[in-house]
């Protein structure tokens, strides 16, 4: 069991789930078995993972990683996503940075939060980590008359290949992480 505690860093040394224990193993196996991931993964691990319940009993696990590992991570990112999901047999996989929102400043503070550090900046990056094989080219914000609002992105049509089947769990995961509604769609398509 100490192979895979080297795989998994939570906050304030929390215990990791039975969840994030088996993600973690994962890892671990795929270092260990696969050649041309063990030299890129060698130094990498996760904060937490956990599954979410997607449209018609699909499942999605999504993987929290450490924010200054994402560009390692995005290296190996589709060739570690298509393994992983091997390993769990029909859930979709989605690797997405950890980062932490500050709350405003109060009034007559000197200190200022940094941009990255704000609600809507941290759920644009997350946006962009959910969808990151394929980028992001466009947005729309929809108010309906009723009130609520709802965007629609559109992605990359060189990625749809690759991402069109994982659209029902990009809105999923998205909507649970965050509480908003999106849409995801391409370019010169109507849904």
């Amino acid at each position: 069991m100490y192979t895979t505690k080297q795989k998994i860093h939570k906050d304030k040394d929390a215990e990791p789930t039975e969840f994030e224990e088996s993600v973690a193993q994962a890892f671990f196996d795929l270092e260990n078995t696969n050649q041309e991931l063990k030299s890129d993964m060698k130094d990498l691990y996760i904060n937490s993972a956990i599954q979410i319940d997607v449209a018609g009993n699909r499942k999605a696990v999504v993987i929290h990683v450490p924010f200054r590992l994402r560009k390692a991570y995005r290296k190996i990112h589709v060739r570690l996503v298509r393994e992983l999901e091997k390993k769990f047999s029909g859930k979709d996989v989605i690797l997405i940075a950890t980062r932490r929102i500050l709350r405003p400043p109060k009034k007559g503070s000197a200190a200022q939060r940094p941009r990255s550090r704000t609600l809507t900046a941290v759920h644009e990056a997350m946006l962009e980590d959910i969808v990151l094989p394929a980028e992001i080219v466009g947005k729309r914000t929809r108010y309906r008359i009723d009130g609520s609002k709802i965007m629609k992105v559109f992605l990359d049509p060189k990625e749809r290949n690759n991402t069109e089947y994982k659209l029902d769990t990009f809105a999923a995961v998205y909507r649970k992480l965050s509480g908003k509604d999106v849409v995801f769609d391409y370019p010169g398509t109507e849904a």
